[in-house]
């Protein structure tokens, strides 16, 4: 089984790079997580430009980049005018309308960094992964907490009807390269704004029910919270063009949602998921 999904995880990112890495990229994304070794293995391959910068979502993806013998550079360093040509992440789980949990390798802050600054967010995972709807075989939301406000945030997320929220422990309280602790609060499957729509329930947690958006929105306005993991709303591609156009004065970045999702699959296939029109 693990040969199989190391070999999916392989699959799906070695055709991600082919189809979304142009070789004289200058600056690019790299996120956490198992799957991104084989990213960063395939842009090595792919790269023409030896000034090319990569930056990681935290300590694991900068390890894998210099162990790659690649250039990693700080977030905050980028100058201001620069976009990242794309950004590659993995995903806990990824739902029909391409919203993603992420914040199972705990970088989930920097992984939102990284994807709002891209031109556009590619995500590559295995088949485990791909489900209907958030929450169907991943267990919880990951959210980002600071240490002083953990009990306050704990006491809200009960109340806005997580069952049984936790701060993350492994041999000891997780933290984040923040210094933050994460939490991983359990709620019932998410709905997307079609099911909302066609009634299947609120989705604003008045009957149980949360749809994506309104819950990401619910908890990040916690206060303590740095930030959730769901990746939703609009994409790269979707907010370059609002910016072009000038129709919404918010929008600086935004790529929190792929443009595409890589699954590995158990055969060796990749299917391909893309956003919808």
């Amino acid at each position: 089984m693990t040969d199989t999904i190391e070999s999916a995880k392989r699959a799906a990112a070695q055709q991600a790079v082919k189809d979304h890495f142009k070789p004289s990229a200058a600056y690019v994304g790299i996120g956490s997580g198992t799957t991104v070794v084989y990213v960063v293995d395939a842009i090595k391959e792919a790269s023409t430009n030896p000034d090319v910068r990569f930056v990681p979502t935290g300590s694991q993806s900068r390890q894998v980049i210099e162990k790659a013998g690649l250039t990693p550079i700080e977030f905050n360093s980028l100058p201001d005018d620069v976009m990242l040509e794309v950004a590659f992440d993995g995903a806990d789980e990824v739902d029909e309308d391409l919203n993603c949990i992420k914040g199972g390798g705990a970088c989930l802050f920097q992984e939102k960094l990284v994807a709002t600054r891209a031109k556009k967010f590619v995500c590559v995972a295995d088949y485990r992964k791909n489900q209907s709807r958030l929450l169907t075989n991943w267990p919880s939301i990951p959210i980002e907490v600071a240490p002083i406000a953990v009990p306050a945030v704990l006491r809200v997320l009960r109340s806005l009807g997580s069952s049984n929220p936790k701060v993350r422990e492994i041999s000891g309280l997780v933290k984040t390269d923040q210094d933050f602790y994460i939490v991983d609060a359990p709620f019932k499957t998410l709905l997307t704004p079609s099911d909302v729509s066609a009634g299947k329930g609120k989705g604003d947690g008045s009957d149980g029910t949360w749809e994506v958006n309104q819950l990401s929105k619910a908890i990040n306005n916690i206060t303590g919270v740095l930030e959730v993991g769901i990746f939703s709303g609009i994409n790269g591609v979707q907010a370059e063009a609002l910016r072009e156009k000038k129709e919404n004065n918010d929008v600086v970045y935004g790529a929190q949602k792929p443009v595409a999702v890589y699954f590995g699959m158990q055969d060796g296939s990749v299917k391909t998921q893309t956003a919808k029109e």
